[in-house]
């Protein structure tokens, strides 16, 4: 188990905290603001237990010098004041002597945001490749690290492993106690049954996933448009779906290797062009004509899904069943979501990226038990993997307590 904010004295201490504001904007204009809502309990709990909170956060992706001009966290900055209803102090800057003379003027429950943390990549990626010197130098600036972004925690940088390792006590915050409690949970000892829907384009994002889950899940949904590479390796004529013809072989491995928990989509909705006005019809999967395309999941395959996923414990979810993005084309997505919402007793989670953009967009984010932030890291997870920006947090003691 690992520590949490709760675990240490933050009452006038500065607190460094790492979250995950790399927003969805367009024109400097934010157009999803969830990961900024999700981590207001943690900032609340620590304004209102006293602490001086300094937030480091990435935003986008940021190469070159010019790429700093739409990559600026001040969108973010005044929008986290509007919904804490309190002035965000921002800092246009990474280090020097604006940041240090900001610290130092704090009063408890003041906070400050510091400008994106991806602009020490340029020059030198100081910041994507954990430069020790950077991460001694944003340690110095605080008593306390708080890590509450778990979208990063699949990455060692400077602003999560590099700080980390330069403090006295490193915990979590409460999303990224969530993440462990949920993704860890699904992965270390999940109630069972244990169903995993594995949805997407390739085959090839989610080879070590499926490997992992073959030994953890009773059994394993594959859609999306990674299932027309299985159905190559069972000899079925694909059409112009798409299909990684480099992975069919390993594809009938993992078939055989499954013995019989992998559970594939018995007809597909086809079309003839990639778009919403196409001729397209709903067919059996091993009868595709050669000049039509996969796109979604037909209504027999939500029937086999649905009886099969009743009575499951625990559900986890990555990917979704076909290109929910055209509405001629999402029923397989929103009955896959229908299908979970409606299970009761069980732990139900989404495992970011694509699919908790669909859950959302769809209007079912509350009927989840848990969706996850981080696409990659929640990806990483489930294979098994340890996440350094997770496995760098301090851990409780063996009884489970801050310490003994």
């Amino acid at each position: 188990m690992k520590k949490t904010i709760r675990d240490v004295n933050v009452n006038n201490k500065v607190v460094l905290m790492r979250v995950d504001f790399n927003v969805p904007m367009k024109d400097g204009v934010i157009t999803s603001d969830n990961r900024i809502v999700q981590a207001l309990p943690t900032i609340k709990y620590a304004l209102d237990n006293n602490a001086k909170v300094v937030l480091f956060s990435h935003l986008g992706r940021v190469k070159e010098e010019a790429d700093k001009a739409s990559a600026s966290l001040a969108p973010v900055a005044k929008k986290l004041a509007e919904l804490l209803n309190k002035e965000v102090k921002f800092i246009a800057a990474t280090r020097g002597k604006a940041v240090e003379d900001a610290v130092k003027a704090m009063k408890a429950k003041d906070i400050i945001m510091l400008e994106n943390t991806r602009f020490e990549d340029v020059p030198g990626k100081k910041e994507s490749k954990n430069d020790s010197e950077l991460g001694k130098y944003w340690a110095s600036l605080g008593d306390v690290f708080v890590n509450d972004a778990f979208g990063t925690a699949h990455r060692a940088h400077a602003s999560n492993v590099g700080i980390a390792s330069n403090v006295e006590d490193s915990v979590a915050g409460f999303l990224m106690e969530k993440e462990i409690k949920f993704i860890g949970g699904a992965v270390d000892s999940p109630e069972r049954p244990f169903i995993a829907i594995l949805g997407g384009a390739k085959v090839s994002d989610k080879i070590s996933v499926i490997e992992n889950l073959i030994n953890i899940a009773d059994k394993i949904f594959i859609c999306g448009a990674m299932a027309y590479t299985f159905y190559k390796a069972l000899g079925y004529n694909v059409g112009t779906s798409k299909c990684e013809d480099d992975f069919v072989d390993f594809a009938k491995g993992l078939l055989d290797k499954s013995k019989g928990k992998i559970v594939l989509p018995i007809d597909t909705h086809v079309a003839k062009e990639f778009n919403e006005t196409s001729e397209s019809m709903v067919v059996e999967s091993h009868l595709i004509p050669s000049d039509f395309m996969g796109l979604d999941i037909g209504p027999k395959t939500i029937e086999l899904f649905s009886n099969v996923i009743k009575g499951a414990k625990t559900v986890v979810w990555n990917g979704p069943a076909g290109v929910f993005e055209m509405e001629k084309f999402s029923y397989g997505t929103k009955e896959i979501c229908k299908m979970i919402a409606a299970l009761e007793g069980a732990t139900t989670i989404i495992g970011g990226g694509d699919s908790a953009a669909a859950a959302i967009q769809l209007g079912y984010e509350e009927k989840f038990t848990h969706i996850s932030t981080g696409g990659g890291a929640s990806l990483e997870y489930l294979e098994g993997k340890e996440l350094p920006g997770v496995a760098i947090i301090d851990d409780k003691c063996c009884c489970g307590c801050s310490n003994c």
